[in-house]
């Protein structure tokens, strides 16, 4: 098979080449590193398999000689991170709307499948817990700038799954469930990442609000063979499937896991949400996923506890710190 990944050089993207090579497929990638790093792809430059395009997906003219090209689309490219998000509204909904609407639509033409990641993101405010794909979504108001990446997510979706019913464009949504792993940095807002630098530099562990606000973290290689495997059912098209993991852990907590795992002296200090990120800033206080759905198709589970899932990013994270210091 012929796969295109749009953002295919940032975090999931680069690990979801790999995998895909692994298998025997040829892979094409565009990325415009406005997130994503040559770094995470160096590794693969080199093989006869894989293809990268420095270029944006609002790029017309590449994008529709990259999915006539190919048999399946990975439509990873958007504006990512809490930080990110709340600093660049404009840019936020641009990207992840006016991108999407271009590779549905050429996607289109060609009838090529669309794998569509999108984000726990949209389920909002709710409180019903675990989160199952035919929920209601509860976002909170447009003068809040933190929900303009739930809505334009969701707007993805809907369009997506448009383009399936009317125009029979073979389209499935991967609803993301804080995916953690090596080469994710903690530069646009990411926790797990964020924190472990923190450890490994004995500098505070910043906790943002109160600590109470609950997550549930997946494995980027568990997430990984997730896609591939959704993306390769007949059933999946057209469905929307959660993809993560269903233990759920405080962000204190979380704090204070990776502080014994790496044996850190860092403090662990509390800053509000208004001097983290804006005035009236809102957070999900929990975000836990049914993954009931995936499991019946394509029997998805986990395989790594949190535990498992941290020790792994301590020890890219010490890697990188000797990679830099060297």
């Amino acid at each position: 098979m012929k796969i295109l990944i749009t953002g295919g050089a940032g975090f999931i993207g680069s690990h979801l080449a790999e995998a895909l090579l692994e298998q025997g497929d040829e892979v094409f990638i565009v990325d415009d590193l406005s997130t994503g790093s040559v770094g995470n792809i160096e590794h693969l430059q080199g093989h006869s398999r894989f293809h990268h395009y420095f270029d944006s997906v609002l790029n017309r003219q590449v994008m529709a000689e990259l999915i006539d090209r190919t048999d399946t689309v990975f439509h990873l490219a958007a504006a990512v991170g809490v930080k990110l998000i709340v600093e660049s509204p404009v840019r936020t909904i641009e990207t992840n709307v006016k991108g999407t609407e271009v590779v549905l639509e050429l996607a289109s033409k060609k009838n090529k499948k669309v794998m569509l990641a999108s984000t726990s993101e949209v389920y909002g405010k709710s409180t019903r817990i675990p989160f199952s794909e035919d929920d209601d979504l509860v976002l909170g108001p447009p003068t809040k700038g933190r929900w303009s990446y739930a809505c334009s997510k969701a707007l993805d979706e809907f369009l997506a799954l448009a383009y399936w019913k009317e125009q029979q464009c073979p389209t499935v949504i991967a609803r993301l469930f804080n995916t953690v792993g090596p080469r994710q940095t903690g530069q646009y807002g990411m926790v797990i990442p964020r924190f472990v630098s923190q450890a490994l530099a004995h500098e505070p562990i910043t906790v943002f609000g109160s600590g109470g606000q609950t997550r549930c973290f997946g494995w980027v290689k568990d997430v990984v063979r997730a896609l591939i495997l959704i993306s390769k059912h007949p059933e999946a098209v057209g469905q929307i499937f959660n993809i993560g993991s269903s233990h759920e852990v405080s962000i204190a907590e979380l704090a204070q896991l990776i502080k014994k795992l790496t044996g850190s002296s860092s403090d662990i200090r509390f800053v509000p949400y208004d001097q983290a990120y804006e005035a009236g800033f809102e957070d999900m206080e929990r975000r836990v996923p049914s993954i009931e759905k995936i499991h019946n198709l394509v029997g998805y589970r986990p395989t790594l506890s949190i535990e498992e899932i941290l020790l792994r990013t301590i020890e890219h994270g010490k890697q990188d710190s000797i990679s830099l210091a060297s």
